[in-house]
């Protein structure tokens, strides 16, 4: 039975500590009367669920993206090979459902990709419009409930735009979208999106190239602690070398820094594909590539990049699978950040096209990646199963949805808990009680609390007369967190009048 401790001194609040609490740190007070800092540990292990179809029609060109707002994850697909269509899912535990499928498009929709957009709560895709030349087109889906609703499809590409990607850029509020033109010498190019939400449109700038020669296997990730877009891709021109370049928002249009080669090897001429996908690592603030090394047996292979300015400089490669990963959409990449892990599901073409995933760990000190062994999660022939970029994460559920097409033809998709040491953000807009002071406290030991209108002497580096708000990670910062929480206003670099 937890108990309560009464206050000793003037301004101070003493509680048993539920977990430990670090000198100068935001403690919020638990139900149960003890408090805590605003975030806390648990460890997690790896489970993996059922597979679920999303549909009884053949499948293909899978794209996921979790729709923050409304708390679920959209799957996207070419459906039948005659419409593109889209379902809303729910994850439940290791479990998932769905909603009523809904076309968006009466035509075979390619080369899908999706992006949630966090400014207008709205998810959009990008695809190759078969109905019409093949066009590049994008739509715009919201959400509600377990139901989704489209806008009009607009063109961004009046020619065919082959292997569209899209990523959402959270520091102008902006979709890119990235392709190569068959009706200019299949260039690279990028365009600007920008989302209306009060009609579900969505109109562009104008496509800007990122690469003059042959630009194949694209794949678009945003980097938001250089608030910078990374694009990869297969520089044809370039003896098929695997590339990076690194794109800058600007109103409605992007620029690019110079293009860096990820695997120096020259890749083998004449291949279809390299299987080029991408992920961000929120914690180590590095960028992952994964693609198959076709001068080593096609092996699954993975890099780190770091970004600085508008370069980005590479790790060295590692091996995360020795068989060789398969021609067709073989590889997907997705980041957990409940438990600052990658996840790359791959189809892998040694073993009879089993579709397998394993985890990466990034190593920022040197720019490593390290992965775990393979783990099968459907042991039927997957062939072109993935067709998916990025793997979707569940941030409400904290889980990894993988959709694939199966041996039946069938789109389904499976749900995995990925092990690690989880954090749980505990703040609320109402259980600030103050900052921690006088020292660190273990686990049940007695806290003691500078409560609402003392004065914290344990800080560092404040800025005499800045408000403070209190952050979800524990730390004190001068923009509000998601909730708004004022921590107290800094009188000197050590000294902060705690507020609430």
């Amino acid at each position: 039975m937890v108990a309560y401790v009464p206050p000793k001194q003037a301004g101070k609040y003493k509680a048993v500590a539920s977990g430990a609490i670090t000198n100068g740190k935001p403690v919020i007070v638990n139900s149960t009367g003890t408090v805590s800092t605003t975030t806390s540990q648990s460890s997690v292990t790896q489970s993996l669920g059922s597979e679920t179809g999303f549909t009884t029609n053949a499948s293909s060109f899978m794209s996921t993206a979790f729709d923050t707002n409304a708390e679920k994850m959209v799957i996207a697909w070419n459906d039948n090979g005659s419409a593109g269509t889209a379902r809303v899912a729910t994850v439940s535990g290791t479990s998932i459902s769905y909603g009523t499928a809904v076309v968006f498009e009466n035509a075979n929709s390619q080369d899908m990709s999706m992006t949630f957009d966090s400014n207008s709560n709205r998810v959009v895709i990008s695809y190759r419009d078969y109905g019409n030349s093949q066009y590049g087109t994008a739509i715009v889906g919201a959400v509600s409930g377990t139901d989704i609703s489209f806008g009009t499809p607009v063109v961004f590409e009046s020619a065919s735009a082959a292997e569209s990607k899209i990523a959402f850029d959270s520091s102008n509020n902006k979709v890119v979208i990235v392709y190569y033109d068959e009706g200019d010498g299949n260039k690279g190019k990028a365009i600007v999106g920008t989302v209306d939400s009060s009609d579900n449109s969505i109109s562009f700038g104008s496509a800007v190239v990122y690469e003059t020669g042959e630009a194949r296997e694209n794949g678009i990730v945003f980097d938001s602690s250089n608030n910078k877009m990374i694009i990869v891709y297969k520089d044809v021109n370039n003896s098929n070398r695997g590339t990076a370049i690194v794109g800058t928002v600007s109103g409605t249009s992007i620029s690019f820094g110079s293009s860096a080669t990820f695997d120096d090897q020259t890749f083998v001429a004449g291949q279809p594909a390299q299987e080029i996908a991408a992920a961000f690592d929120s914690n180590s603030n590095r960028v992952v590539i994964v693609y198959s090394d076709r001068n080593d047996g096609k092996k699954g292979t993975g890099v780190v990049g770091v970004v600085s300015g508008t370069s980005i400089s590479f790790g060295t490669p590692v091996v995360y699978e020795t068989g060789a990963i398969l021609a067709t959409h073989g590889n997907a990449i997705g980041f957990d950040s409940s438990v600052n892990k990658m996840v790359v599901a791959f189809v892998d073409d040694d073993d009879s096209n089993k579709a397998k995933f394993v985890i990466g760990t990034v190593d920022s000190s040197d720019n490593s990646i390290s992965f775990t062994s393979a783990t099968v999660f459907n042991t039927g022939d997957s062939t072109e199963a993935l067709y998916i970029d990025p793997i979707g994460f569940d941030t409400t559920n904290n889980k990894i949805v993988i959709a694939f097409r199966d041996s039946d033809s069938y789109g389904k998709a499976i749900v995995l808990q990925v092990a690690g040491t989880a954090t749980s953000f505990n703040l609320t807009s109402e259980n600030y009680i103050g900052i921690a002071s006088g020292g660190t406290y273990a686990d049940t030991a007695e806290a003691t609390i500078d409560v609402v209108g003392t004065v914290n002497k344990d800080q560092s580096g404040l800025t005499a007369g800045q408000t403070y708000y209190v952050q979800t990670d524990g730390t004190l910062g001068t923009t509000a967190d998601d909730p708004s929480v004022v921590a107290g206003t800094a009188i000197s670099a050590t000294e902060l009048i705690v507020k609430g």
